[in-house]
């Protein structure tokens, strides 16, 4: 299996220790003997660090992106090409058309989890009302804001086989 690697850059100190770099592998908490053998590091970059753990060459490029001005030619480079990205309208059009349809769909998926939040209260209520056998199928249908079909089903569910 091939070695992977997955890379965060946080602009704040995830663990509060100062360091720059934090290196994890998937090792078991309670044995750490074991591990899931996919060779995945997981590598965490903070650009607020304050130890002498990284290269220079990596603690320059964790200024820049950390909002300092670019010190050597490589942070040069990259402040070139962000600066030329973000000339692009292209890409800026690109990018806003896809954060747009991300949005869509993310309030899709609050609406349909309130949505399916709602039936489901609306479905245990009407599970009580039931259980406690003072209502009729229209009343509970009524009160609990599902159809009688529903709640027909409910009580064909309820009663025990």
């Amino acid at each position: 299996m091939k070695k992977s690697f997955v890379i965060f850059v946080c602009v704040f100190d995830l663990f509060g220790e100062g360091r720059h770099i934090y290196t994890f592998e998937n090792r078991c908490i309670q044995n750490p003997e074991l591990g899931l053998g996919d060779d995945t590091t997981k590598i965490i970059l903070n650009t607020k660090g304050t130890m002498d753990d990284v290269t220079p060459e990596l603690k320059r490029l964790l200024d820049f992106i950390d909002g300092k001005a670019p010190e050597d030619e490589f942070t040069r480079e990259l402040d070139e090409a962000v600066q030329s990205a973000r000339k692009n309208e292209k890409w800026r059009l690109d990018y806003m058309t896809l954060q747009m349809h991300y949005q869509e769909k993310y309030e899709q998926g609050v609406e349909q989890g309130i949505e399916q939040g709602i039936e489901q209260g609306n479905r245990q209520s009407a599970l009580r009302m039931i259980e406690a056998g003072k209502l009729s199928l229209e009343e509970i249908a009524l009160y609990s804001g599902l159809t009688l079909e529903q709640v027909s089903e409910l009580e064909k569910e309820f009663q025990p086989a």
